[in-house]
């Protein structure tokens, strides 16, 4: 059974299509999901890179409203896996099916370009195709990417191996302890500022490294991927 998986397009999406397209190259199948929609029929969702709502109030504040959104967060606190990338990420904070905070870059600028991660954890729907320790190569464009949140949610994020992927060689935006990206306790919910959509076929330059993000929703689903 081929998997379904759920691309949301909000207003100002500009990465749903790149999304779909890696969902499809996976050998899933792709679902176009309109963020006015309140019910829909996927195995997983992909919440893209953009400026959704035109980014009014904070990245994401909008977003996090939407009709769709409800349907996405009940799905996901039953289990369904999420995929928040960059504006997504920043989506999934505000819904709080993430803690912490997404804001502006330390450097004050806009930042795009291929971006070396550690992988630190493969306990999520995500990253189970990764091994620990994988340092790979993933394109991020962001100007609001620097991930806080209170020490305390550091800590238990850190103590609980919920960090999955960390900054290496330079931290881009400032993110606390380095962290690209992150994990709820279950492990079906991934929010990273990194977007691995970009990164899944050669003719896209620095790796392929994302595919192993689809690939990796795909065996857990129990999908064959081609």
């Amino acid at each position: 059974m081929t998997a379904r998986v759920g691309v949301v397009t909000f207003p100002g999406s500009l990465d749903d299509s790149d999304a779909a397209r890696a969902v499809r190259l996976s050998g899933a199948e792709p679902v176009p999901l309109w963020h006015a929609s309140d019910t829909f029929d996927v195995d997983a969702v992909i919440l893209p890179g953009g400026f959704s709502y035109g980014d009014y109030l904070r990245c994401g504040a909008i977003a996090r409203y939407s009709p769709v959104m409800g349907e996405v967060i009940r799905r996901a606190n039953t289990g369904m896996p999420v995929l928040g990338i960059c504006n997504g990420f920043q989506v999934l904070c505000e819904a709080h099916l993430l803690p912490g905070a997404l804001i502006r870059n330390d450097r004050r600028t806009f930042v795009c370009r291929d971006q070396k991660l550690l992988v630190e954890s493969t306990d999520t729907v995500w990253t189970c195709d990764f091994e620990p320790g994988d340092e790979i190569v993933i394109a991020l464009k962001n100007g609001e990417g620097n991930y806080q949140a209170d020490a305390e949610t550091i800590r238990r994020l850190e103590g609980e191996n919920r960090v999955v992927f960390r900054y290496l060689e330079v931290n881009p935006n400032g993110s606390t302890n380095d962290i690209a990206g992150i994990t709820n306790e279950r492990g079906n919910v991934v929010g990273l500022m990194p977007h691995p959509e970009h990164n899944v076929e050669e003719l896209s330059g620095a790796s392929t490294d994302g595919l192993t993000f689809f690939s990796s929703v795909q065996r857990f689903l129990g999908a064959t991927v081609s």
